[in-house]
């Protein structure tokens, strides 16, 4: 059994997924969460369950959209779970109805009983279902209430289900009748429900039928009829039909308390997407998380980790290698490559988590669609709108998402300039590089030192924006809507859920790979010209490294050790701080920070910094641009201008800083 999920943007169909496969994917309280299918087995069962991205119509606006009709046209499957958002009735049954239509099975899961329930909505379950036709199911998807109920009623229904019928007039009527006539006996669906979508503009649909049906002979046909439709144009009058079809099922199902309070949202809403106090208390939230992060608590937590990794850890491997009677360079490899070089990583990682606690707290709250909307106004101005900083928040964590969560935007132009752009937004990646500097540099100042380098990242993004959306990448004018969902308390599971399935990335690339990126550069210091065990200066690694230190004189650190440690940064920014681990020979990130201070000063610590925010993306982000780029020639220009960007302005801050200070 192949069971496709379809709902409208954040209905709740991942977290019904996770409940149903026993799984995890990424959840959010906001839309756009899904952008591709996914693929799980429900659990006890064999059946396979079909994650597909949010739609409110079968009409595509964007890429992740089409995902959902050209799986319907294309894909074989057995029947569908459509959820359904008990509180916004009305506006999910559209999309019900096309999938009634389509002729699978439909079951439904009515989600966010909870919610509709506080809004003073009622539904009789038993009545709706026997409308629709369809079997009907209450559940809260995030609680997983009803959910297993909801999987043994899909398990055991067997029955076939006819296509729903709608009559649409006998105008509409004799086009469907038309289209039908032209189409082949053997498709896999109604005749009828590819008809309509091909009369409401489906361009999907018209490419699914180009063999059949020219689009003059389709224009001619519906202009034929248009002048006697009560709604002008076929489109308008099938919605309007729907909508009249669904007013008379709501009228029978649905109840509403008459007088209902002010709900807390709304309360809420008036204060954090106020005009003028929106983008302040946004980033309020942002320094907040980073005081956590840095000053009052993740600090303590990283130092602690490496006294254990630079003490007991350190001590008990080198025991078990006298104990074996090792030699020297097995011990070197392991101590001065894979233990300084993944060790001064993963120190960083009770940082990473409590980053990665905070953007899940928002995410799940409700809070981003909300950061979305009050930077709408700003995005405008240069050449955007507020659907483009929801993959830049994303990016926050990893970039690769962030690039590929750009798929939910309608317009090309503002897609690709959105991918250009996401990379300069500050992942997690570049933190242990922030955490390294700023804890040797700026002490008492951490939380604010990093605040500004993400506040600089989407200054830097907004005013590149601006120049490119008026010379290389023209965009047309653009709307932006958004779903704002109600606010809620984070359930804990799914919030710890989260964090750990965004950090346990973190971790995993360590013991991977970092790992064999760190025993790989430590080969490159321990060898030379002159055979093995040279000094470091006389490595290949110094030679790599010191073809770069000239050009970055200018930035403030001319040295080998960063030339070496920046080229290595294209891997994966973490690998910075393993090579500089490695470079130093550092038992603990707190030796390595008191060698950094005889090789920088607190100027070119934050030109540095600067640097590593703003150069060319890590290569698993640029092999993300290219596909959805789907150009080597916008892939190059990614790599090309964060380049230049990052290094004038690292000039520009070490230069006029110099003349400053």
């Amino acid at each position: 059994m192949q069971t496709a999920l379809i709902g409208n943007p954040n209905t709740g169909k991942t977290s019904l997924f996770n409940t149903l496969t026993n799984s995890y994917e990424y959840v959010g309280n906001w839309s756009g969460v899904t952008v591709e299918k996914k693929i799980g087995i429900l659990s006890k069962t064999n059946g396979e369950l079909i994650d597909l991205p949010g739609v409110y119509s079968l009409q595509p606006l964007s890429k992740d959209e089409s995902v959902v009709i050209n799986f319907l046209l294309n894909e074989p499957f057995t029947n569908i779970l459509n959820i359904v958002d008990a509180s916004q009735l009305e506006r999910n049954l559209q999309l019900t109805l096309t999938l009634l239509e389509f002729g699978k099975p439909v079951h439904i899961g009515l989600n966010m009983m909870d919610v509709a329930k506080k809004r003073g909505i009622h539904i009789n379950v038993n009545k709706l279902s026997s409308l629709l036709g369809a079997t009907v199911t209450p559940i809260i998807a995030r609680t997983g209430k009803g959910c297993l109920e909801m999987q043994k009623v899909l398990l055991d229904s067997t029955e076939k289900q006819p296509p729903l019928h709608i009559d649409y007039g006998p105008e509409i009527e004799g086009l469907i009748a038309e289209l039908q006539s032209t189409f082949p006996m053997d498709i896999s669906f109604p005749s009828r429900w590819l008809s309509l979508q091909l009369l409401e503009g489906n361009e999907q649909a018209f490419h699914f039928c180009r063999d059949w049906i020219s689009d003059e002979q389709l224009r001619r046909q519906i202009e034929s009829v248009e002048a006697n439709l009560s709604f002008g144009s076929v489109k308008r009058n099938i919605f309007h039909t729907r909508k009249q079809w669904i007013d008379s099922v709501l009228d029978e199902v649905m109840e509403q308390d008459k007088i209902v309070q002010e709900t807390g949202t709304a309360k809420i809403d008036r204060i954090l997407t106020n005009r003028w106090l929106g983008i302040p208390i946004f980033l309020l939230f942002m320094y907040i998380m980073f005081m956590v992060t840095f000053d009052w608590l993740g600090t303590r937590l990283s130092d602690a980790l490496d006294a254990f990794f630079s003490g007991p850890l350190t001590s008990v491997i080198m025991y078990m290698l006298d104990a074996i009677h090792a030699n020297g360079f097995i011990k070197d490899l392991i101590t001065q490559g894979i233990i300084a070089g993944v060790g001064g990583v993963l120190v960083f990682v009770p940082q990473i988590f409590i980053l990665f606690f905070f953007i899940s707290f928002l995410e799940d709250s409700g809070y981003m669609a909300r950061a979305a909307l009050v930077m709408d106004r700003l995005m405008e101005r240069v050449g955007l709108n507020g659907k483009a900083f929801i993959p830049m928040i994303i990016g926050f964590g990893c970039n690769v998402p962030g690039v590929m969560a750009a798929r939910t935007i309608e317009q090309p132009k503002e897609r690709l300039l959105t991918v250009l752009l996401t990379p300069l937004m500050s992942c997690s990646a570049r933190l242990p590089v922030y955490a390294l500097f700023a804890g040797a540099f700026f002490t008492s100042h951490q939380s604010l030192v990093v605040f500004s380098l993400y506040v600089l990242g989407i200054a830097v993004a907004l005013l590149l924006a601006s120049i490119f959306s008026k010379t290389i990448l023209k965009n047309e004018a653009s709307l932006f809507v958004v779903e704002l969902p109600p606010y809620r308390i984070p359930h804990g599971r799914t919030l710890w859920r989260s964090t750990w399935e965004k950090g346990k990335g973190f971790v995993r690339k360590a013991g991977t790979f970092i790992f064999g990126g760190s025993v790989f550069i430590w080969l490159l210091s321990y060898m030379g010209p002159d055979g093995i065990n040279v000094p470091m200066d006389d490595s290949f690694l110094a030679m790599i490294g010191g073809v770069l230190a000239p050009l970055l004189a200018p930035l403030g650190f001319a040295s080998w050790q960063a030339g070496a440690s920046l080229l290595t940064g294209f891997l994966a920014k973490e690998v910075v701080v393993s090579t500089m681990n490695i470079i130093y020979h550092t038992p603990d990130t707190g030796s390595l920070q008191g060698i950094l201070a005889d090789h920088y000063t607190a100027l070119s610590s934050y030109s540095f910094m600067v640097f590593i925010l703003l150069y060319v993306p890590c290569v698993a982000t640029v092999a993300a641009i290219k596909n959805e780029a789907g150009s080597r020639k916008w892939t190059l220009f990614s790599i090309g201008y964060a380049l230049l960007i990052a290094y004038l302005l690292s000039f520009a801050i070490y230069q006029i800083g110099k003349l400053v200070i």
